[in-house]
């Protein structure tokens, strides 16, 4: 991987940290996805008409295609994600989520893009993999799995804590696999612009997603000025993080991108663990640092 690349990945982390950060405090729902994405295509309009004016009109049928089966998957990434931030801590479900999906997205980089995985980045992805494992409770999450009838009250409320944030973490992490893979292809073989991809796919979430707002005025009016905060940050610096993992793509492996990003775990761990009051702070700084050790082998790699 590139320096410039490896760069782009860790500015791109600590940008996904804060506004998942910002999403878990918001305590939104579907009309909080819609209202982000409303933000971004406002805010996001004159770089896209200044990048797009002559290239959608040369876009096909594979280029569309691409970015409407994008648009969906991330209204399924943002309705399952913050259902997870709604019932579990962030430093379960997020690491979980972020752990999965560069799992599979980097074997499906292998299997059906033709990359290959040197030793260094073999052994990064297992240093990202065990580190959102320790991040998301560690044994504790195997110990889970035993009968609950001789534990406290207290202890199952944990239990069933961390399985709601098992549940909508695995979830999560297979929808960002699907998502990475299809707009790794779309700008690694199609050779589409990062950030049209990334504002087009907006579009589409947003128009998918008003029904939901339209349904009840008055209750989005009134979640609107609770949460309008929140949806500008993250509607903000959703675009800015994802194009710059997607500006990467274009000149890295995606199967060494993918796993990079969870860089951003070491910032949420140290961030999000102290504003958010979430426990286990140590074997969650533990994982952390592990992730790190991860990301610094898949830069060699």
């Amino acid at each position: 991987m590139s320096s410039t690349a490896f760069l782009l990945v860790l500015v791109a982390g600590l940008i996904h940290a804060l506004w998942n950060i910002a999403a878990k405090k918001a305590g939104g729902d579907a009309r909080f996805a819609c209202f982000t994405a409303g933000v971004a295509l406002v805010v996001w309009a004159p770089v896209a008409v200044w990048l797009g004016w002559d290239v959608l009109l040369q876009w096909g049928t594979w280029e569309w295609a691409f970015v409407c089966a994008s648009g969906v998957l991330h209204v399924l990434y943002f309705v399952v994600l913050l259902r997870g931030y709604r019932l579990a801590d962030l430093t379960v479900v997020y690491p979980l989520a972020r752990g999965t999906g560069p799992l599979l997205s980097s074997l499906a980089a292998l299997l059906w893009l033709g990359e290959s995985l040197s030793l260094y980045g073999a052994l990064g992805v297992v240093g990202v993999v065990g580190g959102v494992f320790l991040i998301a409770g560690g044994p504790k999450l195997i110990s889970d799995w035993r009968r609950t009838d001789d534990v406290s009250e207290a202890q199952l409320a944990a239990q069933q804590l961390r399985a709601a944030g098992v549940r909508y973490g695995l979830l999560t992490g297979g929808v960002i696999a699907c998502y990475t893979v299809v707009d790794g292809y779309a700008v690694k073989v199609l050779l589409m612009s990062p950030f049209l991809v990334h504002y087009v796919e907006t579009a589409v979430r947003c128009a998918l997603l008003m029904p939901v707002v339209l349904r009840d005025r008055p209750t989005a009016w009134d979640l609107w000025g609770q949460q309008w905060k929140y949806a500008l940050l993250v509607g903000t610096l959703t675009p800015v993080s994802y194009v710059l993992v997607l500006y990467a793509m274009q000149t890295a492996p995606l199967s060494l991108v993918a796993p990079a990003r969870e860089v951003s775990m070491l910032f949420a761990a140290l961030i999000g663990g102290h504003l958010l009051g979430e426990g286990e702070r140590w074997l969650r700084l533990l994982g952390a640092l592990l992730i790190a050790a991860g990301v610094i082998m898949l830069g060699m790699a």
